[in-house]
């Protein structure tokens, strides 16, 4: 048996090949609408969130699924430039997932994605040794099953699981009793507990599941986290936005940095929001991520929104 090199991280689920098309506007129904310009980029939650650890210096594996075309040659690439170990499943004449994404003039994103079912990622195609190789598990549940047996052989490891969790998936209730630390989007806590208050729907998670953290992103509102005996939010940092694709993904990253490294979680969550906010400020879903001191930086340097959020959904 093939003997994988101990890393920092691994990551098991999507990958996506994002066409961008920034627009003044977004069309309405029914209209006739050109654009002067497009951009063909690397995506996908959790290969962007790879990428970003591994920029910051942690040691990287990649693990996902594609299709034999030319998007899959841009995937390839770009994991060797950023020096990630890409254990990738190949689909023969499969296409690799896509995006679509409309960007407006406030660098608000909206994303159509399309994944032939021939690229999901099944159990039977993962390695333990890709994933006990390592000090840390991401997933983003897309895949559920195969999210489910690297979860698994993560807990039995002893490594901790962090998740990025936007929709509720078949078997999604099986995963998150396997996730340590579950940061979701806004609106997934409400529609999974049936509850309009955030705050109410991520205590009920945590109780629920066992998390030792449960967290949303929240765009400009930063993030609401609880971690069983206290809710925290931290804001969001103030910078010109062009582009908010991917800002999810490097939040994460930055999450992942600071669990690592065993820093304190307000610390954590202000490099979260940091880095997440940094790669607004360029297109694409990996466009802003820079080196750890511009992050530092930011956090000492740039002003907070002071806006308190309202909870209820």
């Amino acid at each position: 048996m093939r003997e994988y090199p101990k890393v920092d991280l691994v990551g098991v689920g999507l990958n996506a090949t994002d066409t961008l098309i920034p627009l003044a506007e977004y069309p309405a129904r029914g209209s006739k609408m050109e654009y002067n310009n497009f951009s063909i980029l690397p995506g996908g939650q959790t290969a962007s969130a790879i990428v970003a650890c591994q920029t910051w210096g942690l040691s990287t594996r990649y693990v996902g699924k594609l299709g034999s075309d030319d998007a899959a040659r841009i995937h390839r690439e770009a994991f060797q430039r950023a020096g990630v170990e890409a254990q990738l499943v190949t689909s023969e004449g499969g296409v690799s997932p896509q995006s679509l994404i409309i960007v407006d003039a406030g660098g608000e994103r909206t994303v159509m994605g399309y994944r032939n079912e021939t690229m999901a990622l099944s159990p039977e195609e993962l390695e333990r040794e890709w994933i006990v190789n390592a000090r840390a598990l991401h997933i983003d549940g897309f895949d559920t099953q195969a999210a489910i047996r690297a979860a698994t052989w993560a807990h039995e490891a002893g490594m901790p699981v962090t998740a990025d969790l936007d929709e509720i998936y078949d078997g999604v209730d099986d995963l998150i009793h396997l996730i340590d630390y579950l940061i979701v989007s806004r609106d997934f806590p409400c529609r999974l507990m049936k509850e309009s208050n955030l705050e109410l729907a991520l205590r009920g998670m945590q109780r629920r599941y066992g998390c030792k953290l449960t967290a949303a992103t929240l765009g400009q509102d930063g993030v609401l986290a609880w971690d069983g005996k206290q809710l925290i939010q931290r804001a969001a940092f103030q910078v010109p936005v062009v582009d908010t694709t991917g800002a999810g993904d490097i939040f994460h990253a930055g999450f992942i940095y600071g669990l690592l490294q065993d820093w304190p979680l307000d610390r954590t969550l202000d490099f979260s929001c940091a880095a997440a906010a940094r790669n607004c400020m360029e297109k694409g879903a990996r466009g802003g991520i820079r080196p750890l001191s511009e992050v530092e930086e930011m956090m000492a340097s740039v002003e907070r929104y002071e806006s308190v959020p309202d909870f209820s959904i």
